[in-house]
């Protein structure tokens, strides 16, 4: 079929695979990092001038990378609002990740519209200081003269589109994006309106919602350039995963997301309903503690790296002689615990030894994430298997206490940038259906990542075991947590 790229605009870098379109094959990579200054007139972090991204893609395709390439998928960061004028310049840097301004600016989002049930009722999520809903709400009460000037809306992966594309008046995006607005509905596949105007105070113009095999476009020069999508939709797709199928995702904080055919409604607010790149739905859950758990552990046994942490926990046995570590050490999320402590419980003088602290830390972690996935299980959602991402999915500790705490298969993928080859999937996706060799329902299927496999084994029942230890713990401590 023949030569496709994935382009992925993450918030550091800038990365491009360049893939076979028919077997996902990459034949070659390109990298770039951004531009270390800031927005121009702004020292904040969580303000950049997108400019950057392109200086930094150009980078990145140097050297003729891009040569033969007959279609491009664009994956970026997720939450960038690029607020643009009525001419299509930006009205101020963008606003990306998970901007802290706007906290105040959530809570007044969700008790304007009447509450969390309201807002899960009407968009599948409720808003937090990362979406673009909430920094609208910032941007009218904080900058009020940049707000009126706002008139078109877009995200990182809209806007480098329509920069590819060389500006048309068509915008696009694509569901996956959408979903995570914070004004779009997965249930309903439309945008509400009235919700960009509660937050930003009038109306603007957004962009069009295009299929998942559908093309924004063809440059001038012949290139098709697919409808693109947020970094966790362009991760999903990349790793190939389907029905049945979580992902658990280690990072300083967690997250938990599987494809589910339905879009979920949930009034508590921990289940964040978007929507997948494929057509399905992709709903995630988010724990705040994760490697931070880990890293702090190591910072208070004075070792040097989690890779020593390991190596102690692995001293121990599974229960790590009776100690629970609740790892809610900034709280938490999931359960919405905002103003808790983390509690270390079990504590006896044959238990108070580093290595059993060590391995606490690891299965307190594991079974934060192992809650997060029972709240996606008792929404009805399938979990036959588990990918395990995150630099620290490599370690022994984690690999051994996982399968059983989580009671299912676990896959470690090779490292790989899957937002990137999830967009270059895209690009085959859409370059296939537009000259007939592809279903436009159905992917191209592409070779599965290289990993490791978990299973749970004879371990499973001690697993459970800490499981319901770490569950008694929680509800002694904090009753009813999980209840709405």
């Amino acid at each position: 079929m023949g030569i496709v790229a994935g382009l992925d605009s993450a918030p550091d870098f800038t990365r491009i695979v360049v893939c076979d379109a028919d077997t996902g094959a990459v034949l070659r990579q390109g990298y770039a990092p951004h531009p270390v200054e800031g927005a121009e007139g702004s020292s904040r972090p969580s303000d950049v001038d997108p400019q950057a991204w392109l200086l930094s893609l150009g980078e990145a395709a140097g050297g003729g990378l891009l040569e033969g390439v007959q279609a491009i998928g664009v994956s970026a960061q997720q939450n960038a609002l690029v607020p643009l004028d009525p001419q299509g310049n930006t009205v101020r840097p963008a606003m990306v990740g998970g901007d802290k301004r706007a906290q105040v600016a959530a809570a007044d989002l969700i008790d304007a519209l009447g509450g969390r049930e309201a807002w899960a009722q009407a968009v599948g999520c409720v808003p937090q200081a990362a979406q673009p809903v909430t920094k609208l709400r910032w941007l009218a009460k904080t900058e009020p003269e940049n707000a009126v000037r706002t008139a078109v809306l877009m995200q990182a992966h809209d806007w480098l589109v329509w920069q590819l594309l060389g500006r048309p008046v068509r915008r696009t995006t694509d569901r996956g994006g959408a979903s995570g607005t914070g004004y779009w509905s997965a249930a309903t596949g439309a945008y509400r309106g009235d919700l960009v105007e509660l937050a930003l105070g009038h109306q603007a113009m957004l962009p069009e919602v295009i299929g998942p095999s559908d093309a924004a476009g063809t440059t001038p020069e012949g290139l098709l350039i697919s409808a693109g999508t947020g970094e966790t939709m362009a991760a999903a797709f990349g790793l190939g995963i389907g029905l049945g199928d979580a992902v658990v995702s280690l990072g300083a904080s967690g997250s938990v997301m599987a494809v589910h055919p339905e879009a979920l409604v949930d009034q508590t607010g921990m289940i964040t309903s978007l929507a997948d790149a494929t057509g399905m739905h992709l709903p995630v859950v988010t724990t705040l503690n994760a490697v931070r758990t880990l890293r702090g552990t190591a910072e208070l046994l004075g070792l040097p790296d989690l890779e020593s942490l390991s190596d102690l926990a692995m001293k121990s046995t599974p229960g790590a002689h009776g100690l629970v570590l609740l790892p809610y050490l900034e709280g938490e999320r999931t359960p919405s615990l905002p103003h808790t402590a983390g509690t270390l419980a079990g504590l006896r003088r044959e238990s108070m030894k580093a290595e059993h602290l060590a391995r606490a830390a690891f299965e307190g972690m594991l079974c934060g994430l192992a809650d997060a996935l029972d709240v996606l299980r008792g929404r009805g959602v399938e979990v036959r298997r588990v990918f395990l991402l995150g630099a620290a999915a490599e370690l022994p500790a984690v690999q051994a206490a996982a399968p059983a705490l989580f009671g299912v298969q676990v896959v470690v993928p090779q490292p790989a940038d899957y937002g990137a080859i999830g967009a270059a999937r895209q690009a085959a996706w859409a370059l296939g259906t537009s000259q007939g060799t592809l279903d436009p329902r159905t992917p191209p299927a592409w070779q599965g990542p290289a990993a490791q496999i978990l299973e749970p084994g004879e371990e499973l029942a001690v697993g459970q075991a800490v499981r319901q230890q770490f569950v008694s713990v929680r509800e002694q401590t904090h009753p009813g947590a999980f209840r709405p």
